[in-house]
């Protein structure tokens, strides 16, 4: 699930570098976001593990 919502705003923060389409600095909040969710998925990943 993480890493399914992750790799979404990865894209999404793609899409937006490549489109040029910006609205502030919320393109690059939905980069941190994602990598915040890979960090806590991988975190969560080796405690189960």
């Amino acid at each position: 699930m993480l890493w399914t919502i992750a790799v979404i705003l990865i894209v999404l923060w793609l899409l937006g570098l490549v489109s040029s389409y910006t609205l502030g600095g919320f393109i690059h909040i939905l980069l941190v976001i994602a990598i915040i969710v890979v960090v806590i998925g991988f975190i969560q990943g080796r405690r189960s593990g």
